[in-house]
């Protein structure tokens, strides 16, 4: 999940954007524009997957999921959104089978438009520190030299969680991947 344009780019909320270039980047292949968003095929072994960066917004984000569900024949059990997660520590990785939109705007509507919680999320923390009140401008803020060092060793870490689920499903994923 992010918001598309070269405004959000590297902003904490576009964590999710920058998980999938990094996976499209170490498997050579490109994001093609597509209807409701950018696409790009690659497999994993025998898996095929359809990454999906929506051109929706991320709080519509829900319109682009379901048209690439629906276009591409997926079951909701197959389904992996990656989200930024202000609970959590920067960096931090937790994995969830299904559940609520947890205060998210963007898994809200993607939860509202498919009329399902049973999707798997992969959650990457983006932290909390932020005065009262500014927590818009903090997710729309790019990383600092700092962070980014934290994200250039983590983001790694969620491609490998990412390419886990495609081939062993999310129970194991979540396993391997929530306590590292």
């Amino acid at each position: 999940m992010g918001n598309p344009g070269d405004e959000y780019q590297n902003t904490r909320h576009n964590i999710g954007f920058m998980v999938l270039d990094a996976l499209a980047k170490a498997s050579n292949i490109v994001f093609e524009d597509k209807r409701y968003g950018f696409v790009a095929n690659m497999r994993i072994k025998n898996r095929e997957l359809v990454l999906l960066k929506p051109t929706t917004f991320m709080n519509l984000s829900g319109n682009a999921v379901r048209y690439w569900m629906n276009k591409e024949n997926i079951d909701p059990e197959n389904l992996l959104v990656v989200a930024d997660d202000l609970a959590l520590p920067l960096g931090k990785i937790r994995l969830k089978k299904q559940g609520s939109n947890g205060g998210h705007n963007g898994l809200g509507n993607i939860i509202q438009v498919l009329c399902s919680e049973k999707f798997a999320r992969l959650r990457f923390g983006i932290g909390n520190d932020f005065p009262m009140g500014a927590q818009i401008k903090f997710v729309l803020d790019p990383f600092n030299d700092e962070e980014q060092k934290i994200l250039d060793e983590r983001i790694p870490i969620a491609v490998d969680a990412v390419k886990n689920f495609c081939l062993a499903g999310i129970d194991d994923t979540m396993c391997k991947f929530n306590n590292k």
